[in-house]
């Protein structure tokens, strides 16, 4: 898996790099946390599916 990813931002308001912090394996998948690399906002995810993002 990359440690990098581009995604929406809604702290900046546009697209930025996320860089992944941390992850581990559940039994529902992989769960991964991401930062924004300018404002410092956090998601998370498991297995690509389940995000916590805010959608745009």
């Amino acid at each position: 898996m990359s440690l990098e990813m581009e995604f929406y931002c809604p702290g900046c308001g546009e697209e930025q790099d996320f860089w992944r912090v941390a992850a581990m394996t559940l039994h529902l998948g992989e769960k991964t946390k991401w930062r924004c690399n300018e404002c410092d906002y956090g998601l998370t995810r498991i297995d690509g599916d389940i995000s916590s993002a805010i959608e745009a």
